[in-house]
């Protein structure tokens, strides 16, 4: 059985520099210099924008709605449109060296996508892969309850030896993805349906906190790979810290 390293490190008080950090992280395993690695963690309120959001002219009046909500508005490192995490969410991030990332393009996403269904399959969920007409960041290899409400979302990052798969799937208070993003889609210019916005706990009509959530994912990947419980090694936090820090200089 493959060995996967799995870190469940969380910066909620630090978006950005939670996505420095798994930035870091897929640069060292694509370097080699580090195993495949995968982040299981908890996220603070963000609204992670992606690159043709930044490029679009809404995108400030975007990013002061986002602060306006009490989120912080952050780049994301994956591909896609912009998506809330908030803390009845958990995050992936998975980092993978591959020396050819276009070859696997498709299969990491279906593995993903699937490895997130089963596990809220698991937990009870009419779980599928497959966008839902009108959901937000909308993309192939989402997944719903039901083909109805999105649960979860994936975005991929190919890099020169690497790739990384981000995601978020939402526990709890999909309701307040919805409350976030409207003003944040209408300042994009963005089409989407707001109840196609929907959490875990309401398809199973209880509280789901975040931690049951995570352990389910976890199981999961148990049943896959051979995990390595690990810690975030301080190489990797001061090259993120320092990457952070060079960035914010030159804005």
């Amino acid at each position: 059985m493959e060995q996967l390293r799995l870190i469940r490190h969380s910066f909620p008080e630090q978006p950005e520099l939670s996505t420095e950090i798994s930035r870091t992280i897929l640069r060292r395993v694509a370097a080699g210099e580090l195993p495949p690695t995968i982040r299981i963690h908890r996220p603070g309120n963000q609204v992670a924008f992606g690159r043709q959001d930044l490029a679009s002219p809404g995108y400030e009046t975007a990013a002061e709605a986002a602060r306006a909500a009490g989120f912080a508005a952050v780049e994301r490192l994956a591909g896609g449109r912009a998506a809330v995490f908030h803390q009845g969410t958990i995050a992936i991030a998975r980092a993978y060296g591959d020396p050819q990332p276009p070859n696997r393009t498709y299969a990491r996403f279906e593995e993903m996508a699937e490895l997130i269904a089963e596990a809220l399959r698991g937990l009870g969920v009419d779980a599928l892969v497959g966008e839902v007409p009108g959901e937000y960041c909308p993309g192939a290899f989402s997944v719903n309850a039901r083909g109805r409400t999105k649960l979860a979302g994936i975005g991929q990052r190919m890099i020169r030896g690497g790739a990384h798969m981000g995601g978020v799937v939402v526990a709890s208070a999909g309701t307040e993805v919805a409350r976030v993003l409207v003003p944040v889609y209408r300042a994009l210019d963005l089409d989407w349906d707001p109840a196609t916005s929907g959490s875990v706990a309401d398809e199973l009509g209880r509280d789901v906190d975040v931690g049951e959530l995570e352990e389910a994912l976890i199981a999961e990947l148990a049943e896959r790979y051979e995990l390595v419980d690990a810690e975030l090694d301080e190489e990797t936090v001061g090259l993120a810290e320092q990457a952070l820090e060079e960035a914010r200089a030159t804005r």
